[in-house]
């Protein structure tokens, strides 16, 4: 891991925010294939709320990458200018809000990479995002570290064991400090 997850902060109440208009979420994200899998399982009722057809959510090219689960990824379109499961005409994201209305975990819907941003992971290290590390992440700077935001999500994707050593570092940095 990258120690930039226990120093790096910024303002991590997404849905709070008055001030980024969720500039996050322009670029589109990174989706394993089984996550792809699962979004296009709901597409009969994500189209309407989505507002575009699901031939054009995810771009066609797909990378291997053992960092994500079956070694596979692709990654969302980008429609006028933001991720095209951003919500247009209200906050966050269509996935996540869909699964809240329909009583789903947003974990089986929502992308893993979503749900950790800024923290990432990549060549086998987890990480900050690269818009927290270059300074283009407009809520960077104060509020909670990436650790403690990402920390509850960390938890549900890889386990109490990975906290319980997050937890360790995190505390032998502080006492070293």
């Amino acid at each position: 891991m990258d120690d930039a997850i226990f120093d790096r902060r910024y303002f991590g109440f997404c849905l709070q925010c008055t001030f980024c208009h969720d500039s996050c979420c322009q670029h589109g994200v990174d989706v394993a294939l089984a996550e792809r899998d699962r979004i296009l399982s709901h597409a009969d009722a994500l189209e309407p709320i989505v507002g575009s057809p699901r031939d054009g959510w995810f771009v066609d090219r797909v990378a291997e990458d053992v960092d994500f689960p079956g070694g596979l990824a692709t990654r969302t379109a980008v429609v006028d200018g933001g991720c095209v499961f951003l919500r247009r005409g209200a906050r966050g994201c269509a996935l996540h809000a869909f699964a809240i209305d329909r009583g789903v975990d947003y974990h089986e819907l929502k992308p893993m990479v979503s749900a950790l941003f800024p923290v990432t992971f990549g060549e086998g290290t987890l990480l900050c995002s690269e818009e927290m590390l270059d300074g283009s992440l407009i809520c960077a700077g104060e509020g909670p570290t990436a650790y403690e935001m990402a920390r509850s999500e960390l938890a549900w994707y890889f386990g109490p064991e990975l906290i319980a050593e997050l937890d360790d570092r995190r505390q032998s940095r502080a006492s070293s400090t």
